[in-house]
């Protein structure tokens, strides 16, 4: 069964085909490690990681590799107004995203480069541009000619004028360009610097990822994938880089991009991207002290990765009453340890550019059928099909008691589950010793407390309304 991917640079859909098969190679835009992420910067993560858990049940190896930005001039600025080293701020938070990201089920790539480990590739790289007539350096800066690369604009479809005049370009007397952009740049004393041919300086920004790809992951690689406002500068940038270092080799055979989340502005009904320039930003930190990692999951592939997203109360509402749904046709169901089949609709959904919402449709299809099968055998079989298949979106990680118990969070005075635990213990003894008004009463009181009871034929169980 054949894989398709909206490859960006061709503006189409491709069966996937790469160099490889016995090792695909995978390569995402990571954090810029200076704050806590918002769930904008979060699409991509599991965006991609739902891609690379497609690739891996497809593939017997695939080597993802998502970066660490930790070295940024508002990384820089943050070190200097705390007086402590970038080492400082950069950990902190490259830590906060990892614990962030993994509450979503997101799966550790096999490579984390960060910059500031590979700066002599960066240095070697930049020595190869200038070498091949595609860089200058100028007054401790190293530059891309970017007039030398007669491609530059394919990715993201426009002119060289049309980008010069849609981009905040820095005029700088050193250029020769205007659109020539920074491979590497002086630092000041109180600045973190490397030495270099060019003087003590840092890498700039775009110079890095194609460094690192080119370390750990090869001069050509299957896929480059980031969100969608990363398609120019900086991946267009990239482009021309590697390509121009490696002799007009290919970089990249796909690319992937994912769209943006919007939210809502405060002064209109209109909806706007999110974004930390703008203000407008909810950290998945936030979100998680009150929603499930499941949930916010669930939330960012419902709509297909290309598209617009709106963040809202409602699209929660939405994912928390599908995860409940899928929930419920696991709850009588017997489930075994033995990996069972994906559904061939669920497999072939994600087949086809990572179909989210049609896949998502396919599981509520399964669920459907484990409420109507007839026997426990085969309600057996469905319900283990369909956690194995949402297992490929990183979902049903739970056991529906765990999911319906946990479904609501208590408050400060609320009820804990040991506490809920025996109050559904003395209503059932008070039902057997025939005292039904406590018995009643202890619903009613569960009730006010959000606790709904359900009596079956296999006991008592309870859940967070």
């Amino acid at each position: 069964m054949s894989i398709f991917v909206y490859n960006t640079l061709t503006q189409q859909k491709e069966t996937f085909q790469p160099s490889n098969p016995d090792d695909i190679k995978m390569y995402v835009c990571g954090p810029t490690v200076y704050n806590y992420i918002h769930i904008g910067n979060a699409r991509p993560a599991v965006v991609f990681d739902t891609l690379y858990r497609l690739l891996k049940h497809h593939y017997p190896k695939v080597t993802y590799a998502r970066n660490i930005t930790d070295v940024d001039d508002k990384i820089n600025k943050a070190a200097l107004e705390q007086n402590v080293d970038i080492r400082v701020i950069s950990d902190k938070f490259a830590n906060a995203y990892r614990e962030d990201i993994a509450q979503l089920n997101v799966l550790s790539p096999d490579v984390e480069p960060r910059a500031t480990e590979n700066i002599d590739q960066m240095i070697d790289m930049n020595q190869r541009l200038i070498e091949k007539g595609h860089a200058y350096a100028a007054e401790g800066h190293v530059l891309f000619d970017v007039q030398s690369y007669e491609k530059y604009g394919e990715l993201s479809n426009r002119s060289l004028e049309d980008m010069l005049a849609g981009a905040r370009v820095e005029v700088a007397p050193y250029k020769k360009y205007a659109g020539d952009f920074v491979l590497w740049k002086p630092s000041s004393d109180e600045q973190p610097g490397w030495d270099s041919p060019w003087g003590r300086g840092r890498p700039g920004w775009h110079i890095e990822c194609s460094a690192m790809i080119e370390r750990h992951l090869g001069t050509t690689i299957d896929i480059h994938g980031g969100g969608q406002d990363l398609t120019f500068p900086h991946h267009e940038n990239e482009i021309a880089q590697s390509t121009c270092a490696h002799d007009g080799e290919t970089y990249v055979k796909y690319w992937m991009h994912n769209g943006y989340i919007t939210i809502q502005n405060k002064d209109s009904d209109s909806q706007e991207k999110m974004s930390k320039s703008l203000g407008n930003f909810i950290t998945v930190r936030e979100l998680l002290e009150e929603i499930p990692g499941e949930v916010v999951r669930f939330a960012l592939l419902s709509a297909h990765y290309r598209s617009q997203l709106n963040w809202s109360s409602d699209l929660i509402d939405q994912a928390y009453n599908a995860l409940d749904k899928l929930y419920t046709a696991l709850r009588d169901a017997t489930i075994t340890d033995q990996s069972a089949d994906i559904s061939a609709a669920f497999l072939e959904a994600l087949n086809d550019d990572l179909n989210t919402p049609k896949a998502i449709a396919e599981l509520h299809n399964l669920a459907k059928q484990v409420n109507k099968a007839d026997n426990e055998s085969e309600k057996s079989v469905l319900a283990n099909t369909l956690i194995s298949s949402a297992k490929l979106l990183g979902l049903l990680n739970h056991s529906a008691e765990e999911w319906f118990k946990s479904r609501g969070s208590k408050d400060e005075n609320g009820l804990g589950d040991d506490q809920i635990d025996a109050l559904v213990q003395e209503r059932i003894d008070a039902k057997k010793n025939k005292d039904f008004a406590r018995a009643d009463q202890i619903r009613d009181e569960l009730k006010a407390q959000g606790i709904e009871l359900e009596d079956t034929k296999d006991g008592t169980r309870w859940q967070r309304s």
